[in-house]
């Protein structure tokens, strides 16, 4: 779901402005007037907020499929306990139910939601002043890749290089060009049955809001200095 959800909103994104250009519906726009701001946001909004009747499929389909999965879990519980205590039975019958959708998932599927949203507002900026909409596209692959393993090549940095000003700087300055994206995935230790800390919940939540809004404005910057 995280990865989908990630290639999708930069897919998505990075046709956006581009393809405004190819049909020069982006000039009639900005002349009626419409400020250039607020072009950018109706596009991250566009694609960040999804019409109702999709939030409601979407709803209707992870509730079908909890559902499902619980009762096929609860179906193979029984059979493979056929000759257990009924106080067992009981117990694992319980356990199955208490694994359906709880708050952690939910908050899960936030942090999966504002990663989404932060890949889209990056991809935005991105295509401010890219050529071609492939050219956004394999960028944003690159940088997908890197800020999931800059956490990694920052704690070895650390570990070899030692923890001066210099290296701290230096490592600040990557992690605000490429997002540590590692620290959105919190999804399969939730699945895991691993309870997830409220702070790291927040932590994830806030990085996702402040990197959102730093490359909307990044993006707003470059676009207004951009020819039409």
């Amino acid at each position: 779901m995280s990865i989908f959800s990630s290639l999708l909103a930069i897919v998505a994104t990075a046709r956006l402005i581009p393809q405004d250009i190819e049909d020069r519906t982006v000039g009639t726009i900005l002349a009626k007037p419409v400020p250039r701001f607020e072009y950018l946001l109706g596009k991250l909004f566009r694609r960040a907020a999804p019409p109702r009747h999709q939030r409601r499929h979407h709803e209707r389909v992870v509730r079908g499929c909890s559902l499902r999965a619980r009762t096929n879990c609860a179906d193979e519980t029984l059979r493979q306990m056929s000759k257990a205590p009924r106080e067992q039975v009981d117990d694992a019958l319980n356990a199955v139910r208490a694994a359906g959708l709880n708050i952690d998932i939910l908050a899960g599927v936030a942090v999966i939601y504002l990663k989404a949203c932060l890949l889209a507002a990056l991809t935005l900026f991105v295509s401010t002043f890219a050529t071609t909409s492939i050219f956004t596209v394999v960028v944003m692959v690159f940088v997908y890749f890197i800020g999931h393993l800059q956490a990694t090549a920052r704690d070895y940095w650390l570990e070899q290089q030692g923890a001066g000003w210099i290296a701290r700087t230096f490592l600040a300055v990557i992690a605000l060009i490429f997002p540590d994206l590692q620290a959105f995935n919190l999804v399969d230790e939730i699945v895991a049955g691993v309870a997830i800390p409220l702070a790291l919940f927040a932590k994830a939540a806030l990085l996702g809001i402040f990197n959102t809004a730093i490359y909307t404005l990044a993006a707003t910057f470059v676009f207004y200095g951009k020819e039409l």
